[in-house]
């Protein structure tokens, strides 16, 4: 099976759009949180986010622009965006974000014809996704001694989450631990990077964000898992971001959310 994996799009109508014309076939899509926030077109993104059909788990701003958390631990810039949102969301839009399940949530990997005879949550047959983390659906896992813990502990040999931003992620293969990060030709158009999986190896996998990359690479980010090949393809797509920086000046959004799009931070 073929499974996209999207992520914090945080309302960017502009990147989701290029993303998903860009985007393969495949045979479910999962979206690891993170809809809404920072961005000027938060209903446009729910809506075609609802549409896609995915399973969708809750990330923080998500939880933040309905309600669901206090804006204790968000920065002022990211506080701002988030009220913006929670006022301009519908209200059919927020009761939907407001519903969506925390992680970890598990994925099989079989088709849903054998799911009823031969489906069992362990290694082969099933991943996890999560925002954060599986110990934390909020917990950023940015460096590899961040991840030491989660891989150690988790049972499920692919686990992908979102929240940094960060396109890439960590790998455990007995007592050693590696970062893992795509490598690409170009800087400026459509590319992508194909990585093989280790069988014996468990992975914490990051599709990176499609509405705000802060890994230095301004291009939309997402990722395509092939369980039956067991590697993961990232791919980066260019968009239109004076046009998501527009949105971003006509909500009158703190301008530092904007020029942030053209730097990949």
């Amino acid at each position: 099976m073929r499974f996209l994996l999207i992520s914090d799009i945080h309302s960017n109508i502009e990147a989701f759009n290029a993303a998903m014309n860009a985007a393969p076939s495949c045979d479910r899509v999962l979206n690891l949180g993170d809809v809404v926030g920072y961005n000027g077109s938060p209903n446009e993104v729910t809506d075609a986010a609802r549409n896609l059909g995915a399973t969708t788990i809750r990330g923080n701003h998500d939880k933040a622009c309905t309600g669901l958390m206090t804006l204790e631990n968000f920065n002022p810039i990211a506080g701002m965006a988030a009220l913006w949102t929670m006022k301009n969301l519908s209200e059919e839009n927020r009761e939907w974000l407001k519903q969506l399940p925390h992680g970890p949530a598990i994925v099989p990997t079989i088709p849903l014809e054998d799911q009823e005879q031969t489906w069992s949550p362990g290694e082969g047959t099933a991943i996890q996704i999560v925002h954060g983390s599986p110990l934390d659906e909020d917990e950023y896992m940015i460096v590899t001694r961040d991840a030491q813990e989660p891989l150690a502990r988790t049972r499920f040999p692919l686990t992908f989450f979102g929240h940094t931003h960060i396109q890439g992620g960590f790998c455990a293969n007995g007592q050693k631990f590696d970062t893992l990060r795509p490598e690409y030709s170009s800087s400026d158009r459509s590319d992508h990077y194909e990585m093989p999986l280790q069988p014996k190896a468990k992975y914490m996998i990051n599709p990176g964000s499609i509405g705000q990359p802060r890994d230095g690479d301004v291009r939309a980010a997402f990722a395509v898992f092939d369980s039956d090949k067991y590697a993961v393809t990232f791919y980066r797509v260019p968009y239109d971001v004076s046009a998501a920086q527009k949105h971003i000046y006509s909500a009158k959004l703190p301008e530092r959310l904007a020029t942030r799009l053209g730097e990949g931070r």
